[in-house]
Parts: structure tokens; sequence; C-alpha cells
């Protein structure tokens, strides 16, 4: 079966057509700009990329494209529609209505707009997406797979907040988690390339990007997580913050004359390593600034790799021990001296790097040595495989 792998943003939509049967990426692109004027990015598997503006005043017009591209008789991958058997869609927020993916109903799209107000940016687009796919391909079967889905198998313990239980009552105030696909896929990779059972293996896996958290996955089950009611809660991430005294809120409110909505600008849009560094959030910019002397740049990754190595020492700890700690996203994937960083220390657990494993970049690899307590590994997400096996499982 030939999968069409949906994420939908306000103005964005990135895809992929999958082969269910091999696995194989079949063609991927991105539509952006939609509302705005339109551009399409299109590549077929061996093919040469291209790019071209094409307007899209809504994502109806974007998901005409991309059915356009896909089935072009000279650089399509598909005759027609016929040969794409289903659609899976990334949905950001299931709140506490969706512990697992689901076949899109009507009553499915109510559920997740009920969860709007839990992602304001992030929900809306995604049943903009589903609506648009929906009205194009009638009769091809939709699901929706959930961010924070996996997360759900959280105890109370971990995900309720020291706050009135009232507002947990009256509006679901509780974390929730984010990157449950990719840390689901993830772990149980982990699982298939130790050759060991994914329902015995303690594993923490470190999702780290320009947004990151970290995720205690025990037995196979998703027990603690570092994001919470938003993506903000936890790391010290690109633009984040991550974990601050609520307190600070108040005191830069009145110092800066703030209202809620520009101190969560500061807080999502201009903190983390680029408000610390003053360079910029990514992390391959600030290690040219630190290797030049910037002390700042050299404090944003230390205070990265700090907070990270808290996190799987916590994890630790709620696990009662840990087998596994593995890292993946673009940082984790290709950052080994972000790795590095955050491994040393961790000399606690008992591990040991490999420094010449931990050189390699994007590639499935163990990085550390043979006697090393707990194993370190490197293993590349693939959201878009986990939403198609996800979207195959269910129609």
């Amino acid at each position: 079966m030939n999968v069409l792998v949906i994420n939908c943003g306000s103005s964005s939509l990135k895809f992929q057509l999958i082969n269910s049967d091999t696995e194989a990426v079949l063609a991927k692109g991105l539509c952006e700009r939609i509302g705005i004027d339109g551009r399409l990015t299109y590549q077929p598997a061996g093919g040469e990329k291209k790019t071209e503006d094409k307007a899209m005043p809504t994502h109806t017009e974007a998901i005409q494209f991309v059915i356009d591209a896909l089935t072009d008789a000279e650089r399509g991958v598909v005759k027609s529609l016929e040969e794409i058997g289903a659609v899976g869609h990334r949905v950001v927020h299931g709140g506490e209505k969706f512990a697992s993916s689901v076949v899109i109903t009507e009553e499915v799209k109510k559920a997740i707009e009920e969860c709007n107000d839990l992602a304001p940016l992030h929900n809306p687009a995604n049943l903009i997406g589903i609506d648009a796919c929906e009205k194009l391909m009638p009769g091809t079967p939709m699901v929706a797979v959930f961010d924070t889905a996996f997360h759900q198998t959280m105890p109370d313990t971990a995900y309720m907040y020291g706050l009135p239980y009232e507002y947990y009552d009256k509006y679901k105030v509780r974390r929730y988690g984010f990157h449950g696909t990719s840390h689901s896929f993830v772990s149980k990779r982990v699982a298939e390339f130790l050759g060991k059972p994914y329902d015995a293996t303690r594993t923490i896996v470190c999702h780290l990007g320009n947004g990151s958290s970290i995720c205690a996955v025990k037995n196979g089950k998703s027990v603690d997580t570092s994001m919470g009611l938003t993506p903000l809660e936890g790391l010290v991430m690109g633009t984040r913050s991550g974990d601050i005294d609520p307190a600070i809120m108040e005191f830069i409110a009145k110092k800066e004359g703030l209202d809620i909505a520009g101190l969560m600008n500061v807080l999502n849009k201009k903190s983390g390593v680029e408000g610390v560094s003053g360079v910029s959030s990514d992390f391959r910019d600030l290690a040219n600034a630190a290797a030049e002397g910037n002390k700042r740049a050299e404090l944003a990754l230390e205070m990265f790799a700090y907070r990270v190595a808290k996190y799987v020492g916590s994890y630790a700890a709620a696990m009662n021990g840990v087998d596994n700690i593995v890292f993946t996203a673009g940082i984790g994937e290709n950052d080994g001296q972000t790795r590095a960083r955050i491994c040393s220390y961790l000399g606690y657990l008992g591990i040991e790097i490999d420094a010449e494993a931990n050189g390699k970049r994007g590639e499935e690899i163990v990085i550390s040595t043979p006697d090393s307590k707990v194993t370190v590994l490197v293993i590349p997400t693939n959201e878009e495989l986990a939403i198609a096996r996800e979207t195959v499982a269910l129609v």
C-alpha cells in the first residue's frame, strides 16, 4: 500500500509518499507560504529536487498541487489517486481523548477541534489539512497520528502539576508531552537494533533539535517526558526557555511593561540558546562562535548539555535504572560534540563513550564502549515512517 503522510502547519505542508511494503520513500516535498503566494518543492525518489512558485490561497490548492506532482506523467510516482491507499495526518495535540492513532471520522475531527485551545498554533492547521485531503480524496481512508498519544501512559504522579486540582478537573491542565511519534519510533528501534525485548527494557530517548524533549520509556511505555502542557516546558531549546521559575514572568512583566502575549513571545521565540548566546538558535553557529572565543555561545552550549544530563539523571531515577540512552533528531543524530558534552556528566552511570564511534553522523550506531554499563546509541528518527506504519495498521 502507498501511504501519503501529511504534516500540516498554518502556512506550510510537508509530505511524503511511502510504500508500506518496502518502506521506501517514493517522493517527498514541501508546500510553503500558503495563503501568501505559494511555493512547491517536490522530489521523486532518485530524481532532482525542483522548487516552483504556485498560487496557494488555501491548503486545498496546496494538496491539489501535491496530488498533481505525485501523478504527473513525467515526474510523478503513481498513475492516479487510486494507487494511494490511505493518508496519515500528523496531529499535534490529542489531549486525554486519544491514547493511540485513530481512523478519522466526523466525531474524531470534533474531538481534535476541542483540543484547539491546548495547541492553538497547530491543531487548527492540522484540521485544515485533513479537510483539504477529504475534499480532494473522497473515500480514501484517513488516519490521525497524535504527538501526545504515546505519553498517555504516564502515571498521574508524573503528569499532574502542583496546582489546585480544580484546574485539571475544569480545564485538563496537566503535562501531555510532545514528539511522541519520534519517541515511540526510536525506543522501538533501539530494542530491535540491540535484539532485546521492547517490553523489558528501560530506555531514555533524547530527541534533540531546535525543539527538544526527553522521554523515559519503561518496558515499552512512556512514564515521563520533559515537555508539559505545551512544548515550552523542559529543556533549554533553540528559542524556548524551557523550565523557569514562574515568578520570573511577573518580575520581567513589571520591569519591561509586557503583557502575557509579550511574555510568551519572549519565552517561546527570544529565549533558549539564541537568547543566552545572542548569536543563533543553530548549534553549528554556536559551535563556530564558541571556537572563536565567544563566551556566551560556550555558555549556551554548556547549559543545554547540563540540562539534558539533569533530565537523564532524573529519568534514570524514575525508572530505577536505565539500560539504554539514545540520541536522535537534528542535534542528537549529527552533533558528536554535544553528545560528548552530555555524556561527560554521566560517568556515575558507568558510561564510557567510544570517541571514534561518536564522531559518526546520522547513522544507527552504538557510541558507548563494550564495557560501558549503559548502552549509548544514535538512532535517526523517522516520524513519517512511523505515521505510515500507524496508518497501515489501522486501515
